[in-house]
């Protein structure tokens, strides 16, 4: 991947580019800048879907909840400072 940019023309609903554009008023930022925010939390978040289906479907799920109750042991074990604790 390159550092450099380049152009991408969308073509949406005109309803959605109203909303693009009250939200990016309200945000105080561009156009560019919002679609920029946009695209890329959701990239991480398809990234992340497609880590998780493959690690699901790589484990069994005994496997998965045997090693998140270890993750848990270990928290149990360092008690956690008042203002992180649920009340």
């Amino acid at each position: 991947m390159s550092n450099g940019t380049s152009v991408l023309t969308l073509r949406i609903p005109f309803e959605l580019k109203h909303k693009i554009e009250l939200m990016a008023e309200k945000q105080g930022v561009s156009i560019n800048q919002l679609a920029m925010y946009a695209f890329t939390k959701e990239m991480m978040e398809m990234e992340t879907s497609n880590y998780l289906s493959k690690y699901w479907s790589k484990n069994r799920k005994k496997e998965i909840f045997n090693n998140f109750d270890k993750v848990l042991k270990k928290v149990k074990k360092n008690k956690a400072p008042n203002w992180d604790r649920i009340k």
